[in-house]
């Protein structure tokens, strides 16, 4: 009888990486974001992003800037995307969305420590 071989691999505390700041500019307006975002919310992305409903997927992206933009940021970037007169068209907001994508997922990542 053969000894059974263990499956396991510790992952750690995850890949964590050292934040550092993010942030963007509409309007002349500058808009500071949490450094770094759990995966789960990339993850719920994709996944409502496939929902049929054009409300639901647009919703997806307003839920997003509420995860991304710290408190006070958030509120500012509400009132200017709700502003009669500062215009911030639906091209707009998918370029800022993909730029704060690309930034949280292609950040280099540094290896758990054993």
């Amino acid at each position: 009888m053969t000894k059974a071989t263990k499956r396991f691999k510790s992952f750690g505390k995850g890949s964590y990486v050292e934040p550092e700041p993010l942030s963007f500019e509409l309007y002349d307006e500058e808009f500071k974001c949490v450094p770094q975002i759990q995966g789960s919310v990339m993850l719920n992305m994709v996944k409502d992003s496939q929902d049929p409903d054009g409300a639901a997927a647009a919703s997806i992206i307003t839920d997003f800037f509420g995860k991304v933009l710290v408190p006070e940021s958030y509120e500012r970037f509400e009132t200017l995307i709700n502003s009669p007169d500062k215009i911030v068209t639906v091209e707009t907001l998918g370029e800022i969305t993909s730029w704060l994508i690309q930034e949280y997922t292609s950040r280099p990542e540094k290896q758990p420590e054993d």
